[in-house]
């Protein structure tokens, strides 16, 4: 193999990994409902959980209940909830969900034919073949999966924050 085609291998796989903000909150969202799953949540204390912006928050939980996998209720004793199963929650379909078509590439985009050599290019199967594996990988792990250790997650997740910071800090 080629310095060149270890190069590429890497960049793809640099750009395949990483995921969006968006899919990460949401994959968070997820987590923090089904490591106590009859726990009712509010935004807020997701946020506080995991340090991040409430703004942020509020895009995700909304398109998370749009595609049913949140039960969000709004107004006073309101909240967030998982609105499926954790078992009936696939990875790959979240990620899926949140990410959008993958596009390792220009030609996989609505003007492939910008590219000189588009019409007898192997890559775009490589790199197909690649997105394929890498859904196939997360399609075999569902919500459950993730929160197989719910005891360890709920004693970082469920504490207040200052106990937080000060557990970290010893």
């Amino acid at each position: 193999m080629s310095l060149a085609q270890l190069r590429l291998g890497h960049e793809f796989a640099a750009f395949i990994v990483r995921l969006t903000g968006f899919t990460d909150y949401s994959l968070r969202v997820l987590i923090y409902l089904a490591a106590e799953p009859t726990r009712r949540a509010t935004i807020a204390e997701v946020a506080a959980a995991f340090d991040v912006s409430e703004s942020h928050l509020i895009k995700v939980v909304h398109f998370l209940g749009k595609q049913g996998w949140l039960a969000n209720v709004r107004g006073r004793g309101g909240g967030i909830s998982l609105g499926l199963a954790p078992d009936r929650i696939g990875v790959g379909e979240v990620v899926r969900a949140t990410e959008g078509a993958a596009m390792p590439a220009e030609c996989f985009g609505p003007s492939p034919s910008r590219c000189a050599i588009v019409s007898v290019c192997r890559l775009h199967g490589v790199l197909e073949e690649a997105v394929e594996s890498f859904y196939r990988s997360l399609d075999r792990y569902t919500l459950a999966d993730l929160v197989r250790n719910s005891a360890a997650l709920a004693r970082i997740l469920f504490v207040e924050p200052r106990a937080k910071l000060n557990d970290h800090v010893r």
